[in-house]
């Protein structure tokens, strides 16, 4: 079973941007439930379709494939529940893994994220000095709540 294995940090500071080239993303469930997500993304000119299971620590299983871009962007616009998700992601490389940092925009502007995916729970990571406090565990971020409880209404 495919499975991603993936930890969440808030950011401390803005010691990232230089390190790395914004891309645009664009993404909306078509299911929220705790069990399973089901997400349709929208890529520069590329769509997905992503089914997830329910996290287990940092784990969970994944499912993901490539939709045509129109076909993602009416789904986006029509199926999927609002507000959408609206961020620009950048990749920054330290220590041989990569960082995912999404900068959200739209009803979650001003939330910054970093994630990493590993091989292994247990794995080491080490942490660059502009990565502060871990959120894996707190649904609050998870992209598919910010849809259903967006950052903009967060005390």
């Amino acid at each position: 079973m495919p499975q991603e294995i993936e930890r969440k940090f808030l950011l401390k500071n803005d010691g990232w941007r230089s390190m790395g080239i914004g891309t645009k993303y664009r993404q909306g469930y078509l299911s929220t439930v705790s069990e399973r997500t089901v997400r349709i993304r929208l890529i520069n000119d590329q769509g997905y379709l992503t089914v997830k299971g329910i996290s287990v620590g940092a784990r969970r299983a994944e499912y993901e494939y490539e939709i045509p871009a129109g076909e993602a962007s009416e789904m986006l616009d029509n199926l999927c529940e609002h507000p959408l998700i609206e961020k620009r992601r950048y990749r920054v490389e330290y220590q041989g893994l990569i960082w995912e940092i999404d900068e959200f925009d739209g009803d979650n502007a001003g939330l910054v994220v970093a994630e990493v995916e590993l091989e292994d729970e247990n794995q080491v990571v080490h942490m660059p000095d502009w990565v502060g406090e871990e959120v894996t565990a707190d649904p609050r971020y998870y992209n598919a709540n910010l849809t259903t409880n967006p950052y903009s209404r967060w005390c």
